[in-house]
């Protein structure tokens, strides 16, 4: 049964062994969608690291079709880095499929599934994990039903976006409405959230094992964009506080969460614990960033891998 095994934190391994059995390996980096600077970001810092471990790799900007991009190429496998959709949402992986190259991270059916965060909140609630109450925004129409049933505050969401692009607290009527528009603009569906009042937290899954537990602290109102990638008053507790008992349960959580929306490789889930002391889920995400102010690269630095290790040991999913 899903979830049934408990969770360990990945075994450093501070030695490469033969990089040659990788083959070339095309770094797909950028892409199209919003989150296509971030993107470049991680691309670059991937790639730098397996040219320091030896690896034959190339590096590749996706700026329209991967079938384009990869014509002419020779390559053995993929590592991809495509934030957002068109690289997460298991598009790449169908190209990537069809073509027979072996690439990094979950397949087709676990990154679309993943990409939307309201099939994902489904799945999740069907099996019987918590995560934040929520409302359909289909339109203006759906605002006063959603104030009725959720109350204030919420964050409206665009379900098919990351890097929290497109997201906005709203506290009142007026707010909720403008919070619709903005994520309007981001063409997928829009739902409100529930606001968790609470401690954020984010684990790392690497192999089916949770790395070290990390909390977010930021002074904004959410941990938005600018708060992930360029603010310097982002806090990272990495111990993050929690007892024992308490990190291991938030860690087998995050486990069960991944393995119901069949991901695999790794990824990032995101948690609140609320005031009651209640975890909640909030997303999962199938290709993290690995900038230098990335989340995974933090947890692993915690559980004794170097960025380059957890590049390789990243790559190694490919094999499977």
């Amino acid at each position: 049964m899903v979830g049934e095994e408990k969770t360990a934190t990945v075994i450093p391994a501070h030695r490469y062994d033969n990089p040659e059995k990788f083959g070339r390996v095309a770094v797909l980096m950028g892409g199209s969608a919003a989150e296509r600077a971030v993107s470049l970001r991680s691309g670059a810092a991937v790639y730098e690291a397996l040219k320091r471990a030896g690896v034959d790799a190339i590096a590749i900007d996706v700026t329209d079709s991967p079938i384009d991009a990869l014509a002419g190429v020779q390559v053995e496998r993929v590592f991809n880095i495509i934030h957002g959709r068109g690289g997460e949402d298991g598009v790449l992986q169908g190209v990537l499929g069809v073509m027979k190259i072996p690439y990094t991270g979950s397949g087709v059916m676990a990154s679309a599934l993943s990409m939307d965060k309201l099939r994902t909140k489904l799945c999740w609630q069907g099996y019987g994990l918590v995560t934040p109450r929520w409302q359909l925004l289909d339109s203006e129409a759906d605002i006063d039903g959603c104030i009725e049933k959720l109350g204030f505050p919420v964050i409206v969401k665009p379900a098919q976006e990351g890097s929290s692009l497109g997201m906005s607290k709203a506290h009142n009527r007026d707010e909720l409405v403008k919070a619709l528009q903005i994520a309007s603009e981001f063409n997928c569906d829009v739902y409100a959230e529930q606001w968790v009042a609470g401690k954020e937290y984010t684990v790392a899954i690497l192999n089916g094992a949770a790395l070290p537990v990390i909390r977010l602290e930021t002074p904004h109102s959410f941990y938005d964009y600018e708060a992930k990638y360029y603010a310097n008053t982002t806090q990272y507790h990495c111990p993050c506080g929690l007892d024992d008992a308490q990190e291991t349960a938030l860690q087998d959580i995050a486990v069960t969460a991944s393995k119901v929306v069949g991901v695999t490789g790794w990824a990032r889930v995101d948690v609140f614990i609320d005031s009651q002391g209640q975890y909640q889920l909030i997303e999962i995400n199938t290709v993290p960033g690995m900038t230098d102010h990335s989340l995974v690269p933090m947890a692993a630095k915690q559980a004794g891998l170097t960025f380059d290790e957890l590049v390789w040991q990243v790559l190694e999913t490919s094999l499977a």
